[in-house]
């Protein structure tokens, strides 16, 4: 097996930039097709490469990867979540990562993040956490470390 399709398998063939579905059978040079991001910049990064579009790959050496907040959710000041990420795995601990008008709205977006930090942080276990104050519902990802 290849450095590619272990690394794929691994990611269940989704780019870890922009989260959709990476297809196997498209050409490596194809913008849609499968890459191998080598997460060089960051040397204490949990997880070395990540699988992504070798458009997305392409386009994140000229910019700055930002992790887009879904539309859907209803979230005030909502943290980038790289960074947040990089944090997380550096140091552990807890982060408030946005605030919610309703606590429906706060349980949706904690549902999104854990799905997502699945696929962003492999290997380091994060959990949600609403916690009310002010008349807003905070949504707080931590890990087991400090």
């Amino acid at each position: 097996m290849s450095l590619l399709d272990d690394v794929a398998e691994r990611d269940n063939w989704r780019c870890w930039v922009c989260d959709e579905p990476v297809d196997p059978d498209k050409s490596v040079n194809d913008p849609r097709g499968p890459s191998v991001d080598s997460r060089t910049a960051d040397r204490k990064a949990k997880v070395a490469e990540r699988l992504a579009h070798r458009g997305c790959n392409t386009r994140k050496g000229a910019v700055k990867v930002v992790i887009a907040w879904p539309e859907r959710l209803f979230v005030v000041e909502p943290a980038p979540l790289i960074a947040v990420a990089a944090r997380l795995e550096h140091k552990g601990g807890r982060e408030i990562v946005g605030r919610c008008p309703t606590r429906k709205d706060a349980q949706e977006t904690a549902e999104w993040l854990a799905d997502r930090f699945s696929r962003l942080t492999p290997g380091l276990p994060v959990t949600t956490r609403i916690e009310a104050g002010g008349g807003q519902f905070l949504v707080v990802l931590a890990t087991g470390r400090r």
